[in-house]
């Protein structure tokens, strides 16, 4: 035995490659243990099994074994990997962890097999050393003592050969935290077994905060939080491993035993790891996080399902466990999965240019001139048709697709305003409705300066149209602080919908507004004797003494505008005067009906409380 450790150790001196060495290595031992094969596997750093040359099994075999996941219940070789110490299968037709992997070394004559981690100097698993043998036994001591010393060799050459591929880790870690990459996580999904449900589960963590600590502390911090936060999940989920997606990311496949079944004390633990803070670049900072799992069923065909429904999860989590753990389950999934196919399809369109606005007139009732128009976004499918954003409305609860719709909207409507002012044609206000995500980015009025002022367009002729839920749905101080901004820099801002959700006239008188939508709902109802009509005759005088302007929405017949007009309501809009039309049809009506403000005033004379509409 001595004489081939020198061996050995001469070729890994030399720069023999490993597979040559661990060829002689096996060769000599199948030799010097008769009866005995011996298999050589290494471990990469996704923890995927790689069988090496030497053994005596065919190729047809070791090739069954090339990039296997490593787990608890992967045979002899996966399960000593996974668990950093050795197992001997004593009964290879009976041990639960041969289950999915016994027939074909069980039609070899092989019975039993105990394999042994090769661990480098800090204990991390870098390959297996096994041996197979004909009878239902563990190995002797002599075995034993040879085994010893063939890990001590194979972790001196692995350890080699990890340096010699370092130069490759790129590609499949992550440079910031050291952790697997994407690349490494869709690797190991391919490679788990699907034999057995609830043999793995996916859990998917998200971060919380990290955008507001970028924002506060600046980006040192943010990294140094991501790199405390990957330190903690890898040493408290070990062996298990975990993978960083980039960005907040980071995704675990849980395999050890048990895990599948107590996910949700697993997720708590994860919380309860990260809820200690951290020192972030000289900030003290405390990581807060959501996290949606998945388990492997019988239904599941391919671990892309498993991830998906764990994205699910997540998505579920983030909207009604902010902070919490959400498992999956089927009811999730269909709500979800329409909801991204919509966001999907939208995402799309924006792409490929088939978001449009159509408008839609807001007229005197009196006169039945048009003051003003409503910008309302439309999806053009791509075979022609037409859909309303009442079709695609899911799409705005992802905040990236919801930034861009309102981006292409602004572009849209700046391009048509400076046309029409071009051509003379009087155009008092266009309103564009205005998405939660877009006062959050921070960067609404900014974005309002540039896409107008690139066509010219005074932001005189903007109205900014936030619905109920919006304005203060969440009762959201963002939303609030952003809209009284805005205010001050001379926007006027319509709260539409009202009277469907949270806001109240208390509200108003913390979060003024210049404009009052009343709901299709209330008008629908306008008929005298009816409640409503006590209550928006009641609105319309109680806005008019807090100097906010009343626009009736959803007017479908001429009584509804008489009984309107007849209580004060001077502005409306509704398909008794036109539904929403595309741009060419807008100029046509705007052309025949629109009146600059200077004439409305002067064809009001004579009228009670003739007022400047809007303008």
């Amino acid at each position: 035995m001595l004489h081939l450790q020198n061996n050995i150790l001469e070729m890994i001196a030399r720069g023999e490659t490993l597979e040559a060495t661990t060829d002689h290595l096996c060769r000599q031992i199948e030799k010097l243990l008769p009866g005995v094969r011996c298999s050589v596997l290494r471990v990469d750093g996704n923890g995927l099994l790689h069988p090496l040359p030497g053994s005596s099994f065919a190729n047809e075999y070791m090739a069954l074994l090339e990039g296997l996941m490593i787990g608890p219940l992967v045979g002899s070789c996966g399960s000593a990997a996974y668990l950093g110490k050795a197992v001997a299968a004593k009964d290879i037709a009976t041990d639960p962890r041969w289950v999915s992997f016994k027939e074909p070394v069980l039609a070899l004559g092989l019975k039993a097999c105990w394999s042994s981690p090769i661990c480098d100097a800090a204990g991390a698993v870098l390959g297996t050393f096994a041996l197979y043998f004909t009878e239902k036994r563990g190995p002797t001591p002599r075995e034993a003592e040879v085994v010893a010393s063939c890990t001590s060799l194979c972790a001196i050459a692995l350890e080699r050969h990890q340096r010699v591929i370092e130069g490759e880790r790129g590609a499949y870690v992550d440079a910031l935290t050291n952790l697997p990459n994407r690349a490494s996580l869709d690797v190991a999904l391919e490679r788990l077994s699907f034999g057995q449900p609830s043999a793995w589960a996916v859990l998917i963590i998200d971060l919380d905060n990290l955008k507001t600590i970028n924002d506060t502390f600046g980006h040192a911090a943010g990294d140094a939080l991501l790199q405390a936060v990957s330190s903690r999940l890898a040493e408290s989920l070990a062996p298990d491993r975990v993978f960083r997606m980039g960005g907040d990311e980071f995704v675990v496949i849980l395999q050890r035993a048990g895990a599948p079944d107590g996910i949700e004390s697993t997720a708590r633990h994860i919380l309860d790891t990260l809820a200690v803070p951290a020192d972030c670049d000289g900030h003290m900072i405390l990581a807060q996080a959501t996290i949606g799992g998945a388990v492997l069923s019988a239904g599941d065909v391919d671990a892309k399902s498993v991830r998906q429904n764990a994205d699910f999860a997540l998505y579920h989590a983030k909207e009604t466990s902010r902070g919490g753990f959400v498992l999956y389950s089927p009811g999730i999934g269909s709500a979800i999965k329409t909801r991204i196919e919509v966001i999907r399809d939208v995402d799309v369109a924006l792409r490929e240019g088939r978001i449009d606005a159509f408008y839609q007139p807001i007229l005197r009732l009196d006169t039945r001139a048009i003051v003003g128009m409503e910008a309302l976004c439309r999806l053009r499918k791509p075979d022609g048709e037409v859909v309303s954003a009442a079709a695609f409305h899911q799409a705005t609860s992802d905040v990236s697709v919801a930034s861009h719709l309102t981006e292409r909207m602004m572009a849209i409507v700046a391009a048509d305003a400076r046309s029409w002012l071009d051509q003379g044609i009087p155009l008092q206000h266009v309103g564009i409705n205005i998405t939660s995500a877009d006062f959050h980015s921070g960067t609404l009025y900014a974005r309002l300066e540039a896409a107008f002022g690139r066509e010219n367009v005074p932001l005189k002729h903007i109205i900014l149209e936030v619905t109920e839920s919006v304005y203060l749905g969440q009762r959201d101080p963002v939303v609030a602080r952003e809209i009284k901004a805005l205010r001050a820099h001379g926007l006027r801002v319509a709260l539409d919908d009202f009277g469907t959700g949270f806001a109240s006239l208390t509200h108003l008188l913390t979060v003024p507004v210049d404009i009052v939508k009343i709901d299709k709902s209330f008008i629908d109802r306008l008929v005298q004797g009816d409640p409503s009509l006590a209550i928006v005759e009641g609105l319309v005088g109680i806005a008019r003494k807090l100097d906010i302007q009343v626009i009736a929405e959803g007017i479908e017949n001429e009584a509804q505008a008489v009984l309107l007009a007849e209580i004060g309501c001077q502005l409306g809009q509704g398909y008794l005067f036109s539904q929403a039309v595309p741009r060419q049809i807008a100029k046509g009506l705007l052309k025949q009906f629109g009146r600059p403000p200077a004439e409305e005033t002067r064809v009001a004379n004579g009228i009670a409380n003739p007022i400047d509409l809007i303008a």
